[in-house]
């Protein structure tokens, strides 16, 4: 017990934790109640704030950093163009319900409520033309882009023509891409310059289906990365015909951290596309329901597997893309959705205005270039314009507010600051608690009671007079 009181008073005399050898040493009984208290005092204050940092910590607060980046030549994103009159007028007169049955189809891109008034016809329809392909017949006498209806193709000085675009499919119908394939020759070194075009909507050969929401004529278009599927839904822009849009465009990046600071999963890849994007996402997911559930794979959607026919898409796709919309079985947005947030994304922020497209001398100009009429110029010509609004692109990064070695710089300065400690001081008290336990481990040994004998002890085994003579040894 002597060798205990004379270590405990050396580790209170020597130890580096600050204050402590003051009560020790001191004799004076009011100094060592006020070093008592002022230990005691800073001790809390240190427990309190490292518990408030740990709990800081684990709510794991992210912080927002905006940073401008200046380059000499920029990427140039993807355009995709659809004329909003769908099909050629001669091949639907006579078959209004084209109209319904494609809105069936590019369900799955976009909900798509179909009214009983026509059930009937599609009924009458289906039955009697099991064998009609939607998507030849789309692909045939849909929105085509030839010279006759791409007046004007123009990128950073040269030209451009129909075959630079790629034709996709989407709730538009046919529509075609614009640097679909992400060429190093498709950078822009200039700003204020981009990708210039004049379309013929011709309204006399295209039309649509008023009743069911399509009232306007022009064209519609989104811009997006190269990388990733084309999305109207929502973000589309739209230039009417005799009008003359100016596209200003930036490049934006967000960087999300993954969970818990963030929505992201940075492990989610997929199937079919090269980069990960939420509709992309969103579109696989519907692919693998619907193939499960129907036994086809809708055309306008991404994957391998049997195209659908009509009966399947108006039998069993439809109501299974309304069950997935109901249950939710295909999510987005947080990280434990079926499509959380992207790690990384580009966006591109437009900023649009619109003029009357051609003055006087313009619209006699394309009339007797077109020979045309100067009605039909101003019912069917749309002009746009898109160009980056300068050379450089935003980073929006979200970062981790707290980091594990600013949590060790926080802790290890509340405890410099109010007890003098370090981590020597931790290692002296961790050393100091292990020295009491074995004490107190002999202690128990010393004390404890003599065990009853049952059986009498055999000669090999040592007595009890032998036993405490080891444990003082001990």
């Amino acid at each position: 017990m002597e060798d205990r009181r004379k270590y405990h008073q050396e580790f209170a005399s020597s130890t580096s934790f600050h204050g402590v050898h003051n009560i020790v040493q001191t004799r004076s009984k009011t100094r060592k109640a006020l070093w008592l208290l002022v230990v005691a005092g800073c001790l809390a204050i240190v427990i309190w704030q490292i518990c408030s940092r740990f709990i800081y910590y684990f709510s794991w607060p992210t912080t927002t950093t905006v940073v401008v980046q200046y380059v000499e030549n920029v990427k140039f994103p993807a355009v995709t163009f659809c004329n909003l009159n769908r099909f050629q007028a001669h091949a639907v007169n006579n078959l209004r319900i084209i109209f319904v049955i494609w809105n069936i189809v590019s369900g799955v891109l976009q909900k798509f409520a179909m009214e009983d008034k026509y059930s009937q016809e599609l009924n009458d329809f289906l039955h009697g033309n099991q064998n009609f392909s939607i998507k030849d017949f789309t692909r045939k006498n849909g929105f085509y882009l030839n010279s006759s209806t791409l007046l004007e193709c123009e990128f950073f000085g040269k030209p451009c023509y129909p075959q630079d675009f790629e034709h996709v499919f989407t709730e538009y119908g046919n529509c075609f891409t614009f640097n679909h394939n992400d060429l190093p020759a498709r950078r822009v070194s200039l700003s204020g310059r981009g990708l210039h075009l004049l379309f013929d909507v011709q309204q006399e050969k295209f039309t649509d289906e008023p009743a069911l929401g399509f009232t306007d004529a022009g064209i519609t278009f989104v811009i997006h990365s190269p990388q990733v599927l084309p999305r109207f839904d929502g973000l589309g822009l739209l230039t009417p015909v005799g009008m003359h849009a100016q596209v200003a465009i930036r490049q934006l990046k967000s960087i999300i951290q993954e969970y818990p600071w963030g929505e992201c999963k940075p492990d989610i890849k997929l199937q079919y596309q090269k980069i990960y994007s939420t509709n992309g996402c969103l579109q696989e997911c519907k692919a693998r329901y619907i193939q499960d559930w129907c036994g086809c794979l809708p055309f306008i959607l991404p994957g391998n597997g049997t195209e659908c026919d009509l009966l399947k898409f108006y039998n069993c796709v439809y109501p299974a893309v309304y069950d997935i919309e109901i249950k939710g079985l295909c999510t987005v947005g947080t990280h434990n959705s079926t499509c959380p947030t992207p790690c990384e994304e580009t966006d591109y922020p437009t900023t649009v205005t619109y003029s009357s497209f051609g003055g006087e001398k313009a619209i006699k100009y394309f009339s007797t270039k077109l020979k045309k009429s100067p009605e039909y110029i101003r019912q069917n010509l749309v002009r746009i314009d898109i160009k980056y609004h300068d050379l450089s692109y935003k980073i929006t990064q979200q970062q981790k507010a707290l980091t594990i070695s600013e949590l060790l710089a926080d802790v290890g300065g509340q405890l410099g600051l109010f007890c003098g400690a370090s981590m020597i001081t931790i290692i002296e008290l961790l050393e100091y608690i292990f020295t009491n336990f074995c004490w107190m481990c002999v202690f128990l040994l010393l004390k404890a009671p003599e065990m009853p004998q049952w059986n009498n002890p055999s000669q090999n085994q040592p007595t009890h007079k032998e036993k405490k003579k080891g444990i003082q040894e001990c």
